[in-house]
């Protein structure tokens, strides 16, 4: 039998698989003011009630890639609600994205996002005072906007995504903030970030952020094939799982 680090190799293996619960996965509809929005909801198959994380796509829309954060986060023991703000659509062309996101009316996608906050409260299944949210890109900033008008939100994540400059807005976050963010990047500038920072933390709110050297806009996914940087992809999701960990378990 092959060993590693002096125990037996299998048992090394079954004890990774053993980590993993099983999960469950599928589309979800709720209710949006007068709509009937759908979501890609992934949960642990554990019994009792479990964190729950609102997760919100890129300018892309809900496609694969977000669709398996979700099960990333889900692995970790959440149940994650991926939003579909496109209403089915998605895309792989950044014109078409550019017009999709800047047909997206911000009203809706925040009536949106409190629709999916309100709809995992209402669930037996998920602990209603350990509900966070995150986000990449367009994501990113919606994720802060939903911290800006929900009290009840206990984390926000956001990954490169805009920042709220209104002293107003900043004193309504009452989630702790996680930020990750590239220093190359040309919309999201360092300074906006550590500007941000800066008034969060006067304002008395807790927020940990990290700019990435070497990285610009969207590092953190793979479809980016120039500007993806693995290393600090890495890093941001273990500081994601750590963060969550600390602040919804």
């Amino acid at each position: 039998m092959r060993k590693l680090g002096g125990f037996p190799l299998i048992g090394v293996l079954v004890a990774a698989g053993a980590a993993a619960a099983p999960l469950k996965t599928e589309i979800v509809h709720f209710a949006s003011g007068s709509e009937t929005i759908s979501g890609y909801l992934v949960r642990p198959d554990t019994r009792g009630p479990v964190a729950a994380i609102v997760v919100i796509h890129e300018w892309w829309g809900l496609n694969d890639w977000v669709k398996e954060q979700a099960r990333k986060l889900a692995e970790q023991g959440y149940a994650a609600l991926a939003v579909d703000l496109y209403r089915g659509k998605s895309t792989a062309d950044p014109a078409e994205a550019h017009e999709l996101m800047r047909g997206l009316p911000q009203d809706r996608a925040l009536r949106d996002l409190e629709a999916a906050f309100a709809f995992l409260a209402s669930r037996p299944d998920v602990k209603r005072d350990k509900t966070g949210s995150i986000g990449w890109c367009m994501g990113g900033g919606l994720a802060l906007e939903l911290a800006v008008h929900e009290p009840r939100l206990a984390a926000c994540v956001v990954n490169y995504g805009a920042m709220p400059t209104d002293p107003n807005d900043i004193e309504n976050i009452r989630a702790v903030v996680l930020g990750n963010f590239g220093e190359d990047d040309r919309g999201i500038s360092p300074e906006a970030v550590r500007a941000f920072e800066s008034a969060m933390k006067a304002a008395g709110k807790t927020i940990d952020v990290k700019i990435y050297p070497n990285a610009g806009h969207a590092f953190q996914n793979p479809a980016n094939k120039a500007g993806y940087r693995p290393e600090a992809a890495a890093d941001a999701w273990q500081r994601t799982r750590a963060f969550f960990e600390r602040t919804l378990k």
